[in-house]
């Protein structure tokens, strides 16, 4: 009985201990799972607060940059060809190809006459849509068709607000981008911050609004947004695929929108061909961007009807050449160290090979010259030898392709941006050179935009938990104090020192004023017959077209060789020339009228050696005038300097021109037709 009752009693005793571990089990099953839902609901909660933030943010930024510009030139109170003429320089050529469109009796009208044009370029007939990225143009005038707005929005505001539109997706992409980094929104607030107080160096949108970058620059920022995204370990598959969607929908946009563009993306297709030789980023995902990269050229090269400076393009020549190699070093990534070393630089030289014999047969086989002005200039710019060619100096002489000005480092250190660019950028180096060397593998995300670098570092777990490691002083609560407290320090810094200067620049209220070059405007539209031919410089004649729609010898898009050489040839009227020497070189291209710009005659803008004539005096051969120093070999001009003695009124001179208007800035010549 004994027995009995002490096994009766174990028995109680272990179902008791069993129930009681079923019940542990359980509430810690429960509290797991409040943990998880509370998790859950804070990420849906932070998510909601963290987008709309975005979305507010980037909407903000539009409404302001739409706000300066109005207060800048009192935009809604000019007239039509004052609004017109504050479209500067290319900007006034884009947007006149908008206003021919509206202003073609239809639509197909109006493809027909960018097609089969014969008034950009005087004496020629060119396809536009081939030449120049204005399908943006196109696509907006015709939504503008469509739409039931033009009884109350003018077109020029459907038009810049369009671009102030994309300038919020621009600032909600890098916010996105931050956000993706570092795993918190508040990244992301403090680089659209960045963005929006560091304005001056971020963007010119609010006076040079049709400008390609514009266009192009919001895209490329969805782009590299999507490619964060895409790099991200361990996402599924519809959610990958819908990001490769993404990723080329942007890429196609940002190249349709800005001819530069294969330059970035040759840039950001070196970065990704760096980091995969060095095994820091998934092949497959890489192999991918670069099919989308020259996917997206080559539909745009069909839209733009076989475009040859988009076939000759170095991007799609290296990312072939990389995607060849591949299929010969399918092994690149294993074997000893050594091993590997050597296959990688076989493999780098045998990219190299292929990407300039791809290249070259390219241009030979469709004599490709369009884009030789460009390698001209930087042979230049980075030492490789001085040059005489004046299409490189006209971009070397340039403020936005010059040196990086001192006074921009200032500006960007006065909003700490630039102190936390360069702290996070040297953890991020030496970071990537120590993990290399060690195995060839890290987690590296790449990307281009220095307000998103500096708040992502900022803002990122694994840069705090790094640098606190190294002073020892490591624990998660201190990690999680500094990741927070540092951003949010930052913040309050800024609103508290730029706020007051934002809202004073806001207040701040002029107008557009340029009475000379209105002046000159109007007397072409009603003293010129319609279909007459001028000749000036660039930025002039982009004006021309757009607020009289008379043809011109010359224009600012500056990729075609003829045009260049064409453009080179007008500029003579400011070179030293002999009147009958000016006059035969105008009359080869139809000129009826020649505008002389005393700005560009007696320029004092650019130092002696930059002005454009000082170019022409050493692209001819001649000494430049003032004091300094002359290259050996320029000799002296048998001739004065055609703009200066035009105005004299000598037989000579008078024979070929007679000047038939003149205000304080402008001086217009007709020229004499001989028989």
């Amino acid at each position: 009985m004994t027995t009995i009752r002490q096994r009766r009693e174990i028995k109680v005793a272990e179902a008791y201990e069993d129930n009681q571990s079923q019940e542990e089990e359980e509430e810690l099953e429960r509290q797991l799972l409040n943990i998880y839902t509370g998790r859950g609901l804070w990420k849906i909660l932070s998510f909601t607060i963290g987008g709309t933030i975005g979305l507010c943010i980037g909407f903000l930024t539009s409404v302001y940059l739409a706000t300066l510009h109005e207060n800048d030139l009192w935009f809604s109170n000019i007239k039509e060809v004052e609004r017109e003429i504050s479209f500067r320089t290319e900007c006034g050529l884009y947007y006149s190809y908008y206003k021919q469109m509206l202003q073609a009796p239809t639509i197909s009208k109006g493809f027909h006459g960018l097609i089969y044009d014969n008034k950009t370029e005087s004496m020629r007939t060119i396809n536009l849509l081939e030449r120049m990225n204005i399908y943006q143009e196109v696509f907006l005038s015709i939504l503008y068709r469509v739409l039931p707005i033009q009884t109350y929005l003018e077109p020029v505001y459907f038009y810049i607000y369009t671009l102030f539109g994309l300038q919020a997706m621009y600032v909600t992409a890098l916010y996105v981008t931050s956000w993706l980094l570092s795993g918190t929104w508040l990244s992301g607030l403090l680089a659209a911050l960045w963005y929006v107080i560091n304005r001056i160096d971020t963007t010119r949108v609010e006076f040079t609004i049709p400008l390609r970058e514009n266009w192009a620059l919001p895209f490329f920022a969805v782009q590299i947004a999507a490619i964060t995204h895409l790099l991200r370990p361990h996402l599924q598959p519809l959610c990958e695929r819908l990001t490769l969607l993404a990723v080329f929908i942007s890429t196609f946009l940002f190249s349709l929108t800005w001819q530069f563009n294969q330059f970035m993306m040759l840039m950001q297709a070196l970065v990704l061909f760096i980091l995969d030789c060095l095994n820091m980023l998934p092949t497959t995902k890489v192999t991918w961007l670069y099919i989308i990269q020259v996917t997206s050229l080559l539909l745009v090269c069909v839209l733009q009807f076989f475009n040859s400076m988009i076939l000759g393009s170095l991007l799609i020549s290296f990312n072939l050449s990389v995607l060849i190699a591949r299929k010969f070093q399918k092994n690149l990534k294993t074997g000893s160290f050594l091993n590997r070393l050597w296959k990688l630089l076989f493999h780098l030289a045998l990219v190299l090979c292929l990407t300039i014999f791809l290249n070259s047969f390219i241009k030979q086989f469709l004599n490709l010259k369009s884009d030789e002005h460009i390698f001209k200039f930087l042979k230049a710019k980075f030492g490789f030898g001085a040059t005489r060619d004046f299409d490189a100096n006209l971009y070397l002489c340039e403020e936005a392709f010059g040196l990086l000005p001192f006074n921009t480092l200032e500006r960007l250190s006065h909003t700490l941006l630039f102190y936390a660019y360069m702290f996070v950028l040297s953890i991020m180096v030496i970071v990537a050179v120590v993990v290399a060397l060690r195995n060839l593998r890290m987690k590296y995300l790449w990307t281009s935009h220095m307000c998103v670098f500096a708040s992502f570092g900022l803002c990122s777990s694994d840069v705090w938990e790094l640098l606190l490691k190294l002073v020892h002083l490591y624990t998660p609560k201190r990690m999680k104090m500094m990741r927070y407290s540092v951003p949010v320090l930052i913040l309050i810094y800024l609103c508290y020192k730029f706020w007051p200067g934002m809202m004073a620049e806001l207040s701040e209220l002029r107008e557009f004023y340029d009475p000379d070059t209105v002046e000159l405007m109007n007397w072409i539209k009603s003293n010129t017959p319609r279909k007459a031919v001028f000749a000036g410089s660039m930025q002039l004649l982009a004006g021309v077209k757009l607020c009289t729609g008379r043809t011109l010898t010359n224009h600012p898009h500056y990729e075609d060789k003829g045009l260049r050489e064409r453009t080179k040839e007008v500029y003579q009227i400011y070179a030293k020339r002999s009147p009958e020497e000016v006059y035969s070189l105008l009359r080869s291209f139809g000129t009826d009228y020649v505008i002389l710009e005393d700005s560009i005659c007696y320029e004092r803008r650019h130092n002696r050696g930059c002005r454009l004539r000082d170019l022409l005096d050493i692209a001819n051969g001649h000494v430049m005038d003032g004091p300094g120093e002359n290259d050996p070999d320029l000799k002296p001009a048998k001739h004065p300097r055609f703009c200066e003695e035009i105005k004299r009124n000598l037989p000579s001179y008078s024979a070929h021109f007679t000047r038939v208007f003149q205000n304080k800035t402008f001086h217009v010549y007709k020229l004499s037709r001989h028989k």
